[in-house]
């Protein structure tokens, strides 16, 4: 037996050692650790997709770590077994992850039915990290039947995150009637769902009010599908309330996109988007490593910088070299 092999096998009954060492391996810059990665994968991608997958965003500090636990907390409860990807920002000065995630989730980190996973960003779009995709697909192979993506949630394209899960939700914080500007036209159009979290004490009216003001916004938007009509909804991480209803309103998500064909049809276009996008790095990367283009990068760059050629000339002689080697 190969040694992914072996690491298939323990995924499969429910390692989370062996699961947390391949997602390690996923992420390695390191070409061994890349091929063994790929290599399970492969022996468990028959295992895949049987997971809901969620993706969950918002502004810092509107409390998604905070919700994120409350939810999983109940989830676990009711019987399901939940994975949560958390990305964290990257160091500018290091590249390395903050990793704060298990520190602000400590009863969903020690219960063995839930496994937390803090990955950096490393600058990928809409802070999802590089490898959270197989990351996930490992998670679906181990038993996990929700997998969470938390995303940074820094205004960034949301895109990304929406190519990942199925349901796609937005934390708000109460009092941002406002935010038709500050959350982001694009992030709305591409929620299921809305959550008001922080909907206690005082701030319970105003989460009330937020609420109604976001409910008028989505309709002036058009809904993410013909056979979806996105929800706002209210919630107490603090009192433990209006959760259920968020894991209420998934699973009506999830029923109205099987009904209509569109849950597979999102899976599969999904995996073919991420094919051409691994199929764009391996050709960015071939591209400069090729020796021709290797060695003319740093003219061309200087005469850009200097303004003495155009990016299109520069880009088009450096493709030139690529193709005439």
């Amino acid at each position: 037996m190969s040694q992914a092999e072996r690491h298939a096998a323990a995924i499969r009954d429910g390692d989370r050692r062996s699961l947390a060492q391949a997602i390690t391996w996923i992420e390695s810059t390191r070409a061994d650790h890349q091929a063994l990665a790929q290599g399970i994968l492969e022996e468990l991608v028959g295992e895949t997709g049987g997971s809901c997958r969620v993706g969950i965003t918002g502004p810092p500090g509107v409390g998604k770590s905070t919700f994120i636990e409350c939810f999983g907390l109940q989830l676990l409860e009711a019987g399901h077994r939940v994975a949560v990807l958390a990305v964290d920002p990257s160091s500018p000065v290091t590249g390395g992850s903050i990793l704060g995630d298990k520190t602000r989730m400590e009863r969903l980190a020690v219960d063995e039915r839930a496994f937390i996973r803090p990955s950096p960003s490393g600058g990928a779009l809409g802070g999802v990290a590089h490898r959270t995709r197989e990351a996930l697909l490992l998670c679906e192979a181990a038993g996990f039947d929700v997998v969470i993506v938390e995303t940074v949630g820094i205004g960034q394209s949301e895109v990304a995150v929406r190519s990942l899960v199925d349901t796609f939700l937005v934390l708000l914080q109460p009092g941002s009637g406002d935010e038709l500007q500050g959350i982001k036209k694009g992030a709305l159009e591409l929620a299921d769902a809305l959550v008001v979290n922080k909907a206690d004490g005082e701030q319970k009216a105003i989460a009330e009010r937020t609420k109604g003001e976001h409910e008028l916004a989505l309709q002036l938007l058009r809904p993410t599908s013909p056979a979806w009509t996105p929800r706002v909804l209210t919630v107490s991480s603090v009192e433990r309330t209006g959760i259920a209803e968020v894991w209420e309103t998934i699973r009506a998500h999830r029923s109205a996109l099987e009904q209509s064909g569109e849950l597979l049809a999102r899976r599969r276009a999904q995996a073919r988007e991420w094919m051409w996008t691994l199929l764009g790095e391996g050709l960015q990367l071939a591209f400069r490593e090729h020796p021709a283009v290797a060695a003319a990068i740093p003219g061309w760059e200087a005469r850009v910088e200097a303004q003495e050629a155009t990016p299109a000339a520069a880009a088009r002689a450096l493709l030139e070299a690529f193709r005439e080697g």
